[in-house]
C-alpha cells in the first residue's frame, strides 16, 4: 500500500496581559491570592453592573499586533459569547467576534537547521477569561474567580505548521516576543500562557487525498505537553484511519484534553460552532476607535524584537546562531549583551562571559543578568583584559562574581586576588627551561612524534602554567615553549 501523511497544524495562544487590572474593572491582578478576594460586582455579574474597558489591555494588544505584522482596525466592538460554565458567572464571556483587533499578520519562527519559517497569522482579539475551577478539595468542584475578568489576547495562527518541533517553536517565539513588548510575563506555570493546537492529517494512499477530522486539544500550559500532544495526535489520527476511513466529510471537529501522567491524548466533546454560541454585540460597551495619532504612539513603543536581535548578533558580531539564540532568549540579557559591545569589549568575549557565568549566576539569584549589580562597562572592561592575557578565563569567571559585591573595576579586583596573569617573558622562559629539563620523553615526542606531539605540548605548557600557580599568561607560554622547541 503506497501511503504518505502530512501533518497540518493550526494554533490558538491566549496571552494574559500584565496589565495592573482586569479588563472591564478595577479589580486588582495579582497572582496566588487567596480565593474569590479579587472579585467586584462586574467579574462577579451582579445585576446592574456595568463594564468599562481597560485602555492598558487595547494598547497591549494593538502592540502585539503591530509586532505580528497584523493590520490593525481602525474600528472594533465587543461581543458576548454565551456559554453556561460554573466558572463564567455573567453566563457570557465578552470577546471579539467579526470584527477583531488585529488581522492577517504573520510571525517568522527560527528553525533549528538555522533557517526561518513564516507562519501566518489569522487574527489576535482581546476578551476577558473565566474563573478557575478546582477539584482536589473533596467530592466537589470549588471555584475561584479571581481569574474572571483577566485580560486576554487570543492570537489565530493558520494552519501552517506541518511538525510538533515547528509548533513548539512558534510557541517559544511568541513567548520572546510579548516579553520583548514587555505587554505579558508569559510564564506559564502561572497560566499566563495556554495553547491549543488545531490537528489533522492529509494522508495519501494510491494517489488520493483523505483529511482526518480536527482535533482541538485544550489548555496546554508547557512546551512539552504541547509538542507531546501533537504527536500522540498525529499517531492516534493515523491509526484511526487505517483502521475506520473515518474522514473529515464523516467526522465533526472533537475537542480533546491532555493526560499528562499517561501522555495521551482523551476525548472531551464534540466542537461547538459559532452559532453555538450566540454572538451578538454588547449593549454596555461603546465601539473602540483607533486614530492615526494614538496607533502611532503605540508603534513607537515597539522596539528591536528578538528575531531581529538574534539575526543582527549573528551578522554584525559574527556570533554563532546558537549563541545569539541563547543571548536573546531574555531581553534584559540581550540588552545587556549589546551594551557591553558597544563599550568596546570583543563580542564572542563578552558572550562566553554572559552564558558561561553570568546567566549561571541570574539564574542562582533568581534574577536577570542586568540586576546582578554589575555594569556593561565593567563588563566590558573584564571582556577585554581576558581577550588580552591579563587574566584567565577562569579568573575572569571569579572576577565577574566578585564584582556583584564589589564597586571596584576588574583589574583591582585581579589584582587584590593576585589573579593578574604573568607577561614577563623572562621569568616564563625559566620556567619552560625548568619543564623541558624535566619532561625529556614529553619534549621528545612534541619535536618527533606526529601521532603524541599535541598531547604532549598540552602536557608541557600544563607543567609550565602549574609551577607558575596559574599565573603565566598561556599565549606567551605557547610562543616561549615553540621557540625553544624549535631550537
Amino acid at each position: 500500500m503506497d501511503l504518505e501523511y502530512k501533518i497540518i497544524v493550526g494554533l490558538e495562544i491566549h496571552v494574559q496581559l500584565a496589565t495592573k487590572t482586569k479588563m472591564f474593572c478595577g479589580c486588582e491582578l495579582k497572582f496566588g491570592q487567596p480565593p474569590n478576594t479579587r472579585v467586584c460586582p462586574v467579574c462577579l455579574g451582579l445585576p446592574g453592573s456595568l463594564p468599562v474597558m481597560n485602555k492598558a489591555a487595547v494598547e497591549s494588544a494593538i502592540l502585539t499586533g503591530l509586532a505580528l505584522n497584523c493590520t490593525i482596525s481602525r474600528k472594533t466592538k465587543w461581543d458576548r459569547k454565551s456559554y453556561y460554565y460554573p466558572d463564567l458567572p455573567k453566563n457570557y464571556q465578552i470577546s471579539q467576534y467579526d470584527l477583531p483587533l488585529a488581522e492577517h499578520g504573520f510571525i517568522e519562527i527560527p528553525l533549528e537547521d538555522g533557517s526561518t519559517k513564516q507562519i501566518r497569522i489569522r487574527r489576535a482579539h482581546l476578551e476577558e477569561d473565566a474563573g478557575k475551577n478546582t477539584h482536589t478539595l473533596g467530592n466537589f468542584t470549588a471555584v475561584d474567580l479571581n481569574r474572571a475578568g483577566t485580560p486576554l489576547l487570543e492570537i489565530v495562527t493558520e494552519p501552517d505548521m506541518n511538525s510538533p518541533t515547528e509548533v513548539r517553536l512558534l510557541a517559544q517565539e511568541l513567548q520572546r516576543i510579548v516579553r520583548y513588548l514587555g505587554v505579558s510575563e508569559a510564564d506559564m506555570q502561572k497560566g499566563h500562557m495556554r495553547f491549543e493546537p488545531n490537528v489533522n492529517l492529509h494522508i495519501t494512499r494510491n494517489g488520493q487525498v483523505f483529511k482526518t477530522p480536527i482535533t482541538e486539544v485544550k489548555n496546554l500550559n508547557s512546551f512539552r505537553a504541547l509538542e507531546r500532544s501533537i504527536a500522540y495526535e498525529v499517531n492516534r489520527q493515523l491509526d484511526e484511519f487505517l483502521t475506520t476511513g473515518k474522514t473529515m466529510q464523516v467526522g465533526n471537529k472533537s475537542t480533546y484534553g491532555w493526560d499528562d501522567v499517561n501522555q495521551i491524548t482523551v476525548l472531551q466533546r464534540e466542537k461547538e460552532e459559532a452559532h453555538d454560541y450566540r454572538y451578538f454585540p454588547d449593549p454596555d460597551l461603546v465601539p473602540v476607535v483607533i486614530s492615526d495619532d494614538w496607533l502611532d504612539r503605540i508603534a513607537s513603543r515597539m522596539g528591536e524584537l528578538p528575531l531581529a536581535m538574534q539575526k543582527r548578533f549573528v551578522s554584525e558580531y559574527e556570533l554563532s546562531d546558537y549563541d545569539a539564540q541563547v543571548l536573546t532568549a531574555e531581553k534584559a540579557t540581550a540588552v545587556f549583551f549589546d551594551a557591553a559591545v558597544r563599550c568596546g569589549a570583543e563580542p564572542k568575549r563578552v558572550c562566553n562571559l554572559l552564558t558561561q557565568t553570568g546567566l549561571k549566576l541570574a539564574n542562582e539569584h533568581q534574577t536577570t543578568v542586568d540586576a546582578l549589580g554589575i555594569s556593561p562597562i565593567q563588563a566590558a572592561s573584564l571582556a577585554r583584559m581576558v581577550e588580552a592575557g591579563d587574566v584567565s578565563a577562569t579568573s575572569g569567571a571569579v572576577i565577574f562574581e566578585a564584582m556583584m559585591q564589589s564597586d571596584d573595576d576588574p583589574k583591582q579586583i585581579a589584582e587584590q586576588r593576585n589573579l593578574l596573569q604573568k607577561s614577563d617573558t623572562g621569568q616564563i622562559e625559566t620556567l619552560v627551561e625548568q619543564v623541558i629539563g624535566e619532561n625529556p620523553k614529553a619534549v621528545s615526542d612534541a619535536k618527533t612524534n606526529p601521532k603524541k606531539a599535541k598531547k604532549a605540548m598540552g602536557f608541557l605548557m600544563g607543567q609550565v602554567i602549574q609551577k607558575s600557580k596559574g599565573q603565566a599568561n598561556p599565549k606567551i607560554v605557547a610562543e616561549v615553549l615553540n621557540r625553544k622547541l624549535m631550537k
